[in-house]
């Protein structure tokens, strides 16, 4: 499976309560049910007005797919290549 990073626009998004992230949490989570295991949602940042969220799939196809039935929009799909951290050298 590949790593993916999916900007999500969503206006206000930065604004949800926590009742409001619970819930698209929930709406996403009966989404990834019904697709699993081909895909899987590693976490997300949430910034003014759109998230950032990483997801382990097996392609882009599937993110397409639960973006249609979760409602939320895969704005950007982007597939991560090599991860370098602070404990990366040469």
């Amino acid at each position: 499976m590949k790593k993916y990073l999916i900007e999500r626009h969503i206006p206000g998004v930065h604004k949800f309560t926590a009742a409001e992230y619970a819930g698209a949490t929930e709406v996403s989570n009966a989404a990834l049910a019904k697709l699993a295991p081909r895909i899987q949602w590693v976490e997300s940042y949430v910034t003014e007005d759109q998230t950032l969220c990483v997801y382990i799939a097996d392609d882009e196809s599937v993110i397409h797919e639960h973006s249609k039935l979760s409602g939320f929009p895969a704005n950007k799909i982007t597939e991560v290549g090599t991860k370098i951290d602070p404990m990366t050298r040469a």
